[in-house]
């Protein structure tokens, strides 16, 4: 994982995790939001302080991850999420995690503008190749 330390909004950040060879992060299991909400809430300067993960509805209004795939976890806080259009008339169409972590259960993802410049976590997915040798 990488976490960066520059705001960009959710598509320069996710070209910038392209060209590290990597993309914004999916969450696949509890146990990699677990992971990646502490190491957040470690990072954090203030509650405004927010990470894009690789989540957008900017096609349709249902949220999926970058590979647009459905996308069946769902770590919402609160009321989330809400699409507010204040500021941007397409509404909330991408999804950070973050905020004051006084969420129960893991929750802790808000959808925002997509051009709100907010901090990234990137993710390289790695493949481990064996090589059989047949004497």
């Amino acid at each position: 994982y990488y976490f960066s330390i520059s705001q960009s909004s959710w598509k320069q950040s996710r070209d910038e995790c392209k060209a590290k060879g990597g993309d914004l992060v999916k969450i696949d299991s509890r146990e990699e939001q677990a992971f990646l909400e502490r190491r957040v809430r470690e990072l954090m300067k203030e509650g405004e302080d927010m990470f894009w993960i690789g989540l957008t509805d900017s096609a349709v209004e249902v949220f999926t991850s970058f590979c647009s795939s459905s996308f069946s976890l769902k770590f919402w806080a609160g009321k989330e999420p809400n699409n507010v259009t204040e500021g941007d008339r397409d509404g909330e169409d991408c999804v950070r995690m973050g905020g004051e972590f006084e969420n129960k259960d893991l929750k802790c993802w808000f959808d925002q503008s997509c051009l709100k410049p907010q901090r990234s976590i990137c993710e390289k997915v790695f493949v481990i190749l064996y090589t059989f040798l047949l004497c």
